[in-house]
């Protein structure tokens, strides 16, 4: 486990690192998570094994600190990011974000070009607002007084049943709310907009029954981004079809 300060006086990120060669591979974690509960069991995989890779738990959540001073917007997660990276000696690495995590890469590489390569993002938030439906809304709904002390979070963690709820109990309420409202309220220019400006490598990965409504595969494929749909998996790919999830990571680009 490593650490490192990333804004507030006395706070820190931290991260747990895999040794290898090769470009640094970093993986970024969705809202209510964390990095090693939800990818270090990739690690295994032939196609991924051997290379660098840090596990990066954003300001908030896992095993980092929880200021309560600290915004947690993207453009802020992202900056704790960089922190990491830079801590680390890092440049040029391959960022795997996972929903928010991905939205934090997008913001990281746009802000940051130096320190990204390539970027895979797994059902990554690309656009403000999102449907009623999404998880960060349902968080945001709430207010930070009636989520944090006013049983919001409790709610929270009922509704959005054992999976999310095993890693969500472990964040900080503020933190979290903070971090829903981020993402709900976006960036500007957007993360689509920022992500189609890039020209590195980019996969998006959309779980075959999620759908693509919303997606606008044209438009990505357009801007150059590799788009795959994988098949038999929803929000969460790399538990859904590990197999495919880590085949994308550790695919040569020329291949995609």
């Amino acid at each position: 486990m490593r650490q490192t300060e990333f804004g507030p006086a006395g706070a820190f990120i931290r991260w747990t690192e895999a040794a290898g060669d090769g470009p640094a591979r970093v993986h970024v974690h969705g809202l209510g998570a964390a990095s090693a509960h939800y990818t270090a069991h990739l690690s295994v995989d032939p196609r991924l094994a051997g290379r660098r890779t840090l596990f990066v738990d954003l300001p908030g959540f896992g095993i980092s600190d929880r200021p309560a001073d600290f915004g947690y917007s993207l453009e802020e997660h992202a900056g704790a990011v960089a922190a990491v990276l830079d801590a680390a000696g890092v440049r040029g690495a391959e960022v795997v974000g996972h929903s928010m995590g991905g939205a934090v890469a997008v913001v990281l590489a746009h802000r940051r070009p130096e320190l990204v390569s390539r970027l895979v993002l797994a059902e990554a938030n690309l656009d403000p607002n999102p449907p009623v439906t999404a998880g960060s809304s349902a968080i945001a709904a709430w207010t930070e007084e009636e989520f944090v002390h006013g049983g919001g979070f409790e709610a929270t963690l009922e509704r959005v049943g054992w999976l999310w709820a095993a890693t969500m109990r472990l964040a900080d309420p503020l933190a979290l709310h903070r971090s829903a409202t981020g993402l709900a309220r976006g960036t500007e220019p957007t993360m689509r907009v920022m992500l189609q400006s890039l020209t590195i490598p980019r996969t998006y990965l959309v779980g075959e029954s999620t759908g693509e409504d919303g997606l606008d595969r044209a438009g990505l494929e357009a801007a150059g981004v590799d788009v795959v749909t994988v098949p038999g998996a929803g929000h969460c790919p790399m538990f859904d079809n590990p197999a495919v999830y880590a085949a994308v990571i550790g695919a040569p680009v020329s291949a995609l």
